[in-house]
């Protein structure tokens, strides 16, 4: 499967934006994991869905700020982050697993990355 995300920009504090990460094949048989990677860091887990899209699991950091999503019919994962801060800043990748999965350990496909500014 091949995954394009987008979304990104540059928002001011408290903002909000809406990534979106469209695959090539039906959603229904993958699992979905949003990352993040900021300039000096390591890449982390923001937001995971199960293949059958009954589950969700967030990052710590993420304290109820972001929704995971999918829509089926689209073949797209969205991730809807609001009260964004500075320290949200970081180029954000979609990434999938093909079978039943929620939040697997690792991911086989990636999408090349959206980038997020969270800057006044």
């Amino acid at each position: 499967v091949q995954l394009q995300a987008s979304g990104g920009g540059l928002v001011q504090p408290g903002g909000s934006l809406k990534l979106s990460c469209v695959a090539s094949k039906s959603l229904k048989y993958y699992a979905i994991g949003w990352f993040r990677q900021a300039p000096g860091k390591e890449r982390e887990a923001v937001s995971c869905i199960s293949t059958n899209g009954d589950n969700t699991r967030y990052g710590d950091f993420v304290s109820g700020r972001f929704t995971i999503s999918r829509d089926i019919a689209k073949n797209t994962v969205y991730l809807e982050m609001n009260s964004l801060k500075p320290e949200d800043t970081a180029v954000y990748y979609c990434a999938a697993r093909d079978g039943t999965w929620f939040c697997p350990d690792y991911y086989t496909y990636w999408g090349q990355g959206t980038q997020v500014t969270v800057s006044s």
